[in-house]
């Protein structure tokens, strides 16, 4: 595949363009904040990431060709782009490409575990590919083998929400009753526009949960409804800018992954506007 989207322009426009919205507009303070932005780096304690799954038609190569092109050095792989049942050299091979492109793997995900063998092949797999955190869907069963795991291994479970519909992990607050008596290690991966659609503020669940909170999955959404779809970060509902503004709130420390769902086939320029949007919001912030 020939990628034709330059990055540059997609992160200067979509960057100029947040910070015009926030100063009402007004071109000389844009082109200054925009200037100001190439020259800095916003002080967070965070980082910005890509989750594999917003790439889920392409191949790794390709999905670290776009990572590069917009700017991410972090990356969590979802099983398309690293198998689970990958055997050691497999994975050896596929992290050691990861890293030649300047990338680093910090998580897999989202890991669905129904049964006892799954959460075993979960761990393995992590530590295998060096993994610091694991994005996981266990059944409420498994929650006891999972804290034995994580006190064996020493790598963190992060729980994802997957908003209306879903009859285990619906909102940050299910995931955290079910594991707030837990390992430490064991926490969330907040996914704000599943938490959105539930119908609840994804600043107030994120600084609600704040000790637990491994993982974040960036995205926006057109409606604060079941219904909700996928959008452009910054065109949708969410508050962009007070999300992020929680971030630094509460110190957070992890990785924010962005997932652009929409256009599966053609997600580059979504994906890149995206980024170019928290970008220049953290660059005013």
């Amino acid at each position: 595949m020939k990628i034709r989207q330059n990055r540059r322009e997609f992160v200067k426009l979509a960057g100029l363009g947040a910070a015009a919205s926030l100063l009402g507009g007004n071109p000389k303070q844009s082109a200054s904040l925009a200037a100001e932005q190439r020259q800095s780096q916003p002080k967070t304690k965070f980082n910005l990431g890509l989750a594999s799954y917003t790439l889920r038609k392409f191949r790794l190569d390709e999905v670290l060709e776009m990572a590069q092109q917009v700017g991410l050095k972090y990356i969590k792989l979802k099983s398309m782009h690293l198998p689970l049942n990958s055997k050691a050299e497999v994975i050896e091979k596929i992290t050691a490409k990861v890293k030649e492109a300047g990338l680093e793997l910090y998580g897999g995900g989202v890991i669905y575990m129904n049964e006892t063998s799954e959460v075993h092949r979960a761990f393995d797999y992590a530590k295998a590919a060096g993994m610091k955190v694991i994005i996981g869907v266990p059944k409420y069963e498994l929650l006891g083998l999972l804290e034995k795991k994580v006190q064996e291994y020493d790598i963190k479970v992060a729980i994802h929400n997957h908003g209306p519909g879903d009859e285990l992990y619906p909102t940050p607050a299910s995931a955290y009753e079910k594991i707030k008596d837990l390992d430490l290690r064991i926490g969330l991966c907040h996914d704000i526009g599943h938490t959105k659609r539930a119908g609840v503020d994804p600043s107030q669940a994120t600084e609600k949960y704040a000790d637990r909170l491994y993982d974040v999955d960036m995205k926006d959404v057109d409606v604060a409804a079941a219904e909700g779809k996928s959008i452009e970060v910054g065109r949708g509902v969410i508050d962009i800018p007070k999300f992020l503004r929680t971030l630094i709130k509460i110190n957070y420390t992890g990785v924010v992954a962005f997932e652009y769902e929409k256009d599966p086939n053609d997600p580059l320029a979504g994906l890149a506007e995206s980024v170019g949007y928290v970008k220049g919001v953290l660059a005013v912030l």
